[in-house]
């Protein structure tokens, strides 16, 4: 039990690298210069990162002309792609800076709509602890591990729109 419990308090406290790499995610211009650089549609689709600890990260995004479906709100793939950074971010913030390096894959996702999404719409993922002991038995073990990350998408309201599971392999 008490191994258990010191174990994870080493995996979230050994990773200072994450400071630095949250540091450069989150600042709004070196952000949307990697969004345009590596991920262009969610550049256009106007994600950004409204908070981002090791255990946690928000992403938003915003009903507008370019990701709007015919039925007057976000089109799926808009809002897949939110979940997905949100969970993603996690996983590049726990690799940041690893020796030996790791590599991160999407090996399956599934999504769940419950409400139309219009307005501004934020996507939790609170899973970075799952990730960080994933990633950390992926180093020890040098074996592929797979983690799979709940992110829940909610209006301004508060009310759940949408959620995704996003299962993340580590080789």
């Amino acid at each position: 039990m008490w191994g258990n419990f010191i174990f994870k308090i080493y995996i979230l406290s050994m990773h200072s690298s994450f400071q630095i790499f949250k540091s450069h995610i989150t600042h709004p211009i070196t952000f949307r210069l990697f969004l345009l650089q590596k991920l262009p549609s969610a550049f256009f689709a106007g994600l950004r990162i409204a908070l981002l600890t090791q255990q946690q990260a928000v992403v938003s995004v915003n009903k507008k002309w370019f990701n709007k479906n015919p039925f007057g709100s976000i089109y799926f793939a808009i809002l897949s792609m939110a979940a997905e950074v949100s969970t993603g971010v996690l996983c590049m913030g726990a690799l940041y800076k690893r020796k030996p390096t790791v590599s991160m894959l999407v090996t399956k996702s599934e999504g769940h709509f419950h409400k139309k999404a219009v307005g501004k719409i934020l996507f939790t993922c609170n899973d970075g602890e799952a990730i960080s002991m994933a990633v950390e038995e992926t180093i020890t073990n040098k074996a592929s591990t797979t983690v799979t990350c709940h992110s829940t998408g909610k209006n301004e309201s508060g009310e759940l729109v949408a959620e995704f599971y996003f299962t993340w392999s580590f080789k």
